[in-house]
């Protein structure tokens, strides 16, 4: 009877011996404005660029997700939550409010995020090449694309003489959005005025303070909120006969008019491989903030038509896609 408790005693201490030599698997925490229901092929291509550097969930990573599904009030505990995980990393892909709420919950734990507003002024990195924190990730240079996004609205819609753009005024990318228009519209000779919209409904209140003569025209920035609610603001844009210019080609898909900014699956998947990066140890103090190389112009041509506009063969042979 001792040998049988001997024996069973040597394997359960040899059980315990490999448990122990076994590495643990990394736990990644992912925070993010939206809902995973919305951002399926992002997240698919977020951990494409993942498994790309050696890191597949599941396998040698573990995720915890944490979704505000447009609450950007919850971001705080979100991340508070993730920084008492001790979780090796938080990464924020594609949404700037969640990188914001990372960067002021932690200055230890490492954050990979994308933003698609100038991270220097977000407070998030010290400067792109030498981020000099615990937060590096991809950058889309908006105060660049919002001067192009403008003079591709020009040429798609000659006739607009006013022109406004919608920010939520409780997020802290709204400051430097506009000021990223105001320096961008200024050489153009355009003149941009503001509209504000913290809920849904004030959305509609706001596009229902637009001009109803023709010659207003709508430009839009990165805001998970209104991208959240982008259906509803395609549909208010028709109603009121509005010309609208996005960032990302989910609006245009949704009924706007178009979008200009950078590929938002390549973004996603740039952050996957930093993310991996990251976890194999690289220190995101000396990895230099990345710059989206990938653009795309999408134009909604049914959209177009309803508006009485007709797109130019130039414009139509620039655009990456054009919706039917």
């Amino acid at each position: 009877m001792r040998r049988r408790q001997f024996i069973g005693g040597a394997i359960s201490v040899a059980m315990l011996s490999r448990a122990r030599a076994q590495p643990t698997m990394p736990v990644m925490g992912f925070l993010h404005a939206g809902s995973a229901e919305e951002n399926v092929k992002r997240l698919a291509a977020f951990r494409k660029g993942l498994a790309s550097g050696g890191m597949v969930e599941g396998k040698n990573v573990s995720v915890e997700y944490r979704w505000a599904a447009g609450r950007n009030q919850e971001l705080a505990s979100l991340a508070a939550d993730l920084v008492r995980r001790n979780v090796a990393l938080i990464a924020t892909p594609g949404s700037t409010a969640a990188a914001v709420a990372a960067r002021e919950a932690t200055s230890t734990i490492p954050i990979v995020f994308s933003s698609g507003t100038d991270p220097v002024a977000l407070g998030l990195v010290d400067s792109l090449n030498r981020p000099g924190g615990n937060a590096t990730g991809i950058t889309s240079l908006n105060a660049e694309l919002s001067a192009k996004r403008l003079g591709i609205f020009r040429e798609l819609v000659p006739g607009v003489s006013r022109y406004f753009t919608l920010v939520k005024p409780s997020s802290a990318l709204a400051a430097p959005f506009v000021a990223d228009m105001q320096r961008a519209a200024s050489p153009l000779g355009i003149r941009i005025e503001v509209l504000n919209a913290d809920t849904e409904g004030e959305i509609d209140a706001a596009l229902a303070q637009l001009p109803s003569a023709p010659g207003a025209g709508l430009v839009f920035g990165p805001e998970g909120f209104f991208y959240i609610h982008r259906a509803r603001i395609a549909e208010l844009a028709l109603r009121h006969r509005l010309p609208t210019i996005f960032d990302v080609r989910d609006y245009v898909e949704a009924g706007g008019l178009a979008s200009y900014g950078s590929d938002y699956f390549n973004v996603m998947e740039l952050a996957g491989e930093y993310a991996a990066r990251v976890l194999k140890g690289a220190r995101p103090a000396e990895l230099p903030v990345q710059q989206a190389t990938k653009f795309e112009l999408v134009l909604n041509r049914k959209t177009a038509k309803i508006l009485g506009l007709a797109i130019g063969p130039t414009l139509l042979a620039t655009a990456d896609d054009v919706i039917e």
